[in-house]
């Protein structure tokens, strides 16, 4: 090769050096030994997270590593952190790796939305916050949170507000046969059942605006300082205080509450009947009996959970609740209230 061609291709076109790329490698860094902590707060790009010491907690503030590209980090990712992770005034640490989640919540944006949209991870039961008035319970949408809550594998919770302005009777007997924890509360109630039933959990609250979510999560952390709306008189729609979901650690006896915005909607695309079998072990062993491709519905002929009735190995309120959850995602035009 000549030296003038030699030359040109050392050259870019423009008499100047040529940029040379970095070789490619297929090693990749090894953050095995980096913190990891929990977290707790999305705002626009930064993430808070809670990483524990010697000396207890330390809130650091990060962002997310390019590596990570498109993969989302949401509240209660377990998260590998990087840099300056000292909290100071002014620092910025890094996540560069999320932790496989034990559980996921989540939702669509309505039942023609093919988009998974995650809302939170790691949590292992779920609060479902409904009003019993101002604004009045919609069972519809309690359904529908509890089939996202059996899809997710979190435990449901039902907590039933403002008993001061109506009675809890018909709405606890309408989910009796699912065996759900439920409590009751009014403004000024003592919480001691309630702190019961949240200790050593992390707890998601999910429900309408105006149903009282920021007031309890207040009432539970004194020092939470959460936004509290009110219901719209005309519409009967509360406004959003929560603007988005944050966790929040509860005093003794410990565990951790994740106040979400308030919901309107509670798409259920990506949710299947084997996904809410699976929370119901008793129907699970069952349904083994069924005749292949039974869709185990009221109309289903010979499903063995209506055999099972008859034979009284099955409660008739049982089988029908399952059946009631099913029918939310299957006929969900039906289920918009």
């Amino acid at each position: 090769m000549s030296p003038r061609r030699a030359e040109r291709d050392e050259e870019d076109g423009f008499g100047r050096p040529a940029r040379r790329s970095r070789p490619r490698t297929k090693d990749r860094p090894d953050y095995s030994a980096a913190e990891v902590g929990i977290v707790v707060g999305v705002d626009r790009g930064r993430y808070t997270v809670v990483l524990d010491t010697a000396a207890g907690h330390r809130t650091a503030l990060a962002t997310k590593a390019r590596q990570l590209g498109r993969k989302g980090v949401i509240v209660g990712d377990r998260a590998r952190v990087v840099g300056d992770t000292s909290g100071a005034e002014g620092t910025l640490a890094r996540i560069v790796e999320v932790v496989d989640r034990d559980t996921v919540l989540r939702r669509t944006a309505d039942d023609d939305d093919p988009f998974e949209r995650p809302i939170v991870a790691n949590a292992d039961q779920l609060a479902i916050v409904t009003a019993l008035a101002d604004p009045p319970p919609r069972m519809g949408m309690i359904d529908r949170i509890l089939v996202a809550s059996y899809d997710g594998g979190l435990d449901p919770l039902l907590v039933l507000t403002k008993a001061d302005l109506a009675a809890p009777d018909a709405l606890l007997a309408a989910y009796a046969g699912l065996d759900i924890p439920a409590v009751v509360v009014q403004p000024g109630a003592d919480l001691t059942t309630l702190r019961g039933l949240l200790a050593g959990h992390r707890t998601v609250f999910v429900g309408h605006s105006g149903v009282g979510k920021s007031t309890l999560v207040n009432a539970l952390i004194p020092d939470a300082a959460r936004a509290v709306g009110h219901v719209n008189e005309v519409t009967g729609r509360g406004r959003h205080t929560s603007t988005s979901a944050v966790a929040l650690e509860l005093p003794h006896p410990g565990g951790w509450v994740i106040d979400t915005p308030g919901v309107r909607s509670f798409g259920l695309s990506h949710v299947t009947t084997d996904s809410i079998l699976a929370a119901f072990d008793d129907l699970a062993a069952l349904v083994e009996e069924c005749p292949r491709g039974c869709r185990h519905d009221s109309a289903a002929p010979e499903c063995a959970l209506d055999a099972a009735v008859a034979a009284g190995r099955l409660r008739p309120e049982r089988l029908e609740s399952f059946r009631r959850m099913e029918r939310v995602w299957m006929a969900p035009e039906s289920y918009r209230a």
